[in-house]
């Protein structure tokens, strides 16, 4: 199988004669990384599937305005996490629920959630994820989840190392207290 080369793809990007193929590679390469990026902020397969529809109408629309500053990934990763954090602000303006009130509505949408096929004790988890703040939580989700290093993270957030591993550790330490609670 080839090595994926972003260098080579924001150049096909860039040309007008191969750059609609080249994003259909795009789209192909990191659709499924995204989609989970986004679906374990947002919960719900549906707004999962909206969202990321949105997060490749932006990278189509703005492609000509990325610099190369980072890796193409590092760039949608973070059009995806702030898609998220709108719609999820969205949900909470909706719902009149404060930033610092816990997001019940993704609780709801996790419990109603004929997608999800964990078993009781990642749905535990899930619960507990969704009590961290915004910034815990993906953070969490990140290194956790994703097994991606605090390097890359800080690239995608604009957060120092040192901000991000100390986020990590608070949100274990939440997770830890949450899932020591319940029984």
């Amino acid at each position: 199988m080839e090595k994926f080369d972003q260098e080579r793809l924001l150049n096909e990007l860039r040309n007008p004669k191969t750059q609609q193929q080249a994003f259909a590679k795009l789209v192909k390469e990191f659709s499924e990384r995204l989609y989970w990026q986004i679906r374990k902020m947002v919960i719900s397969h549906d707004d999962t599937n909206d969202i990321l529809q949105d997060v490749f109408i932006k990278a189509w629309t703005n492609i000509n305005n990325f610099r190369g500053d980072s890796k193409l990934s590092t760039w949608l990763y973070r059009i995806a996490i702030n898609e998220s954090i709108t719609f999820i602000n969205k949900k909470r303006a909706q719902n009149n629920i404060s930033v610092d009130e816990e997001d019940s509505f993704l609780l709801n949408t996790l419990e109603g959630d004929e997608y999800f096929d964990g078993d009781e004790a990642q749905k535990l988890l899930q619960k507990a994820i969704l009590t961290l703040p915004d910034k815990q939580r993906l953070v969490f989700q990140m290194k956790y989840f994703e097994e991606m290093k605090y390097e890359t993270m800080s690239d995608i957030l604009g957060t120092s190392v040192g901000a991000l591993k100390a986020s990590y550790h608070h949100a274990v330490k939440k997770i830890e207290a949450f899932l020591s609670n319940v029984h």
